[in-house]
C-alpha cells in the first residue's frame, strides 16, 4: 500500500485494534490469473497473528485458497472529504481516511475448527443485540448443517500496513480549522476523523 511518510502508522498494536474495531473487510486473492475479492467479516485472533472468516461455497473465490501464495485482507475505517477552503493558504482539497492491509498465507478450516470460527464470529457481533442469538439457541446440529454451505479459512498474517491520513502535513492553524469544520458536519465519518485528529494533535504540535 502506497503511504507517504506523513501518514504511515507503524504502531502494530494500534493497527490490530483498528482491525478488531473495523472487522468487515475485503478478502483479495488470485485464481487462474484473475483477481477475486469478497466483502466479509473477519475475526482477528486474540494474539493478533491470524484472521478467520468464511465465504459461501457458491462463491468461486474459495477455489483460489489451495493455490494462492499470498492473500490480502483490506480494512476500511472512517473517511471524509477535506475542503481546501479550510486551510489558511491556497492548496488542493483532499480526502482523510484510515485503512489497514493484512498480508499472509491462507489455509482452509474444516470440522471443529470451522465450527468454533463460526460460533466465535456470531458471538462477537450478537453482543450488541437486544436478544442475542447463541450457539445453544441455534443448536450444534443446526450450525454443522449450515457449515456445508461455506468454506472457512484462516490467514496467518505475515505483515501489516496502515495509512492514517489525518492532515499530519498541515500547519497547526489549518489542522485546527479542519477539526472544527469536521465537527460541524454532523455525520459519523467526519466525527470519527475529527476525533482521531484530536488524539494526534499534541503529538504533532508539542507545546
Amino acid at each position: 500500500m502506497y503511504t507517504p511518510k506523513y501518514f504511515q502508522q507503524a504502531d502494530i498494536p494500534e493497527i490490530k485494534e483498528f482491525i478488531r474495531q473495523n472487522g468487515f473487510g475485503i478478502l483479495v486473492s488470485q485464481h487462474a490469473g484473475a483477481l477475486m475479492a469478497t466483502h466479509i467479516p473477519l475475526e482477528l485472533s486474540k494474539d493478533g497473528d491470524k484472521l478467520r472468516g468464511h465465504v459461501a461455497k457458491a462463491n468461486p473465490q474459495w477455489k483460489s485458497f489451495q493455490t494462492a501464495t499470498e492473500v490480502l485482507a483490506i480494512f476500511q475505517g472512517p473517511h471524509t472529504y477535506i475542503s481546501s477552503s479550510w486551510y489558511n493558504h491556497k492548496n488542493v482539497p483532499t480526502w482523510n481516511y484510515i485503512a489497514a492491509h493484512a498480508y499472509g498465507t491462507l489455509k482452509v478450516l474444516e470440522g471443529d475448527d470451522l465450527y468454533h470460527s463460526l460460533v466465535h464470529l456470531m458471538e462477537k457481533y450478537e453482543q450488541a443485540s437486544a436478544n442475542p442469538v447463541t450457539a445453544e439457541k441455534l443448536s450444534a446440529d443446526y450450525i454443522r448443517k449450515a457449515m456445508q454451505g461455506v468454506v472457512g479459512f484462516e490467514i496467518n498474517i505475515a505483515r501489516l500496513e496502515a495509512t492514517y491520513k489525518l492532515s499530519q502535513n498541515r500547519d497547526r492553524e489549518s489542522y485546527s480549522n479542519i477539526v472544527h469544520e469536521l465537527e460541524q458536519r454532523g455525520d459519523e465519518d467526519s466525527a470519527r476523523i475529527a476525533e482521531a485528529m484530536k488524539k494526534n494533535h499534541d503529538v504533532l504540535f508539542k507545546p
